[in-house]
């Protein structure tokens, strides 16, 4: 969103923020969404470099063209192993790969949910 849009949008009283927020993710799945998204990107950048259709996609791992369209759209009942199937279908090598996640922001290592913190050192065994 642009800023000046955003100061717009606070002046007038709304909350501004981001789908992670307004979910409840946590970083984990807000990271597993930005896989599945910069995954399918490179999926349909791929098809169309090489001009072929979702149908032949489809053939190549062996899944239908409506499959390949919920590939496209990062749906989340695609799973990620088969994104990457049909990514390493359309000839994306793992540099390409590498590439487009390293564009996606890092995510900070957190603790599990309902995890509780140690609160003195643990003793030593003898």
């Amino acid at each position: 969103m642009k800023k000046q849009k955003k100061d717009r949008l606070i002046e007038a009283g709304w909350k501004v923020g981001d789908a992670k927020e307004f979910l409840g993710l946590s970083d984990e799945e807000a990271a597993l969404i930005e896989v599945r998204l910069a995954l399918a990107k490179l999926l349909t950048e791929a098809r169309k470099r090489r001009h072929a259709t979702q149908e032949q996609v489809a053939k190549l791992v062996g899944s239908s063209q409506s499959r390949v369209a919920k590939m496209e759209a990062a749906d989340g009942s695609v799973s990620v192993d088969l994104l990457l199937r049909a990514v390493f279908a359309m000839g994306v090598s793992f540099g390409d790969l590498g590439d487009a996640f390293a564009e996606l922001k890092p995510i900070k290592p957190g603790r599990r949910p309902g995890a509780k913190r140690a609160t003195r050192p643990l003793a030593r065994r003898r």
